[in-house]
């Protein structure tokens, strides 16, 4: 958490959460006291709108998620762009992201990659898309919830092989966890812990075409 988030938090009139519950525990911690209200993937087309009407009167809006960045593979680019089609200025009050965080470990040159996000969730469909990637021949990023990590990591182990990757887990936070290996020993590691938190991972690019 950075003083100039802190202060954005204590300044604004209202902030938008993701859950209100996980952002209210946050503040209560730093002392903050700002209402709050919900705005997540299941309410923006309601809640978009209101929030949008009391930008225009003037108010000052804070948006935050759970476990990320706003409108980085979480809710929030919609609003952001409304609000800019208004008129309303929208400024980024960066912190933590895992996406720079895992690639700062990974020790792959990261000039240029790509950052994909949630594989798609079709088995079909995920191999595909990491075949692609793959031709892409640059590091991939990928993020991945508990309950998905594993038929993540046997797709990557049929369309990459078993390539040295980087797998961590709960970037940033209290349980943070960064491991590299061939997805082998990461499917073996996780069949005897478990998989428990949000997982980043690092694919180094893929190998060059004959």
């Amino acid at each position: 958490m950075t003083l100039r988030a802190l202060r954005v938090l204590r300044e604004a009139d209202l902030i938008a959460c993701e859950d209100t519950r996980r952002t209210r525990a946050l503040l209560t911690h730093f002392g903050i006291s700002t209402p709050t209200t919900s705005y997540f993937e299941r309410n923006k087309r309601r809640q978009g709108p209101r929030l949008l009407g009391l930008l225009r009167e003037g108010r000052t809006l804070a948006l935050v998620t759970d476990a990320g960045t706003p409108g980085i593979s979480d809710p929030g680019s919609e609003l952001v762009r409304d609000a800019r089609a208004a008129g309303i200025p929208v400024v980024p009050v960066p912190g933590p992201s895992a996406v720079t965080a895992a690639l700062s470990v990974a020790g792959v040159p990261a000039s240029p990659f790509v950052f994909e996000g949630f594989l798609p969730t079709r088995p079909g469909r995920r191999r595909r898309r990491l075949r692609v990637l793959c031709e892409a021949r640059m590091p991939v990023v990928l993020y991945e919830s508990p309950h998905r990590i594993a038929v993540t990591l046997e797709a990557i182990r049929e369309v990459f092989g078993e390539v040295e990757l980087l797998v961590a887990r709960e970037l940033t936070k209290r349980f943070e966890e960064v491991l590299t290996g061939p997805p082998a020993a990461h499917l073996a590691r996780l069949a005897g812990a478990g998989a428990r938190g949000e997982f980043t991972l690092v694919i180094p690019a893929g190998p060059a075409a004959p």
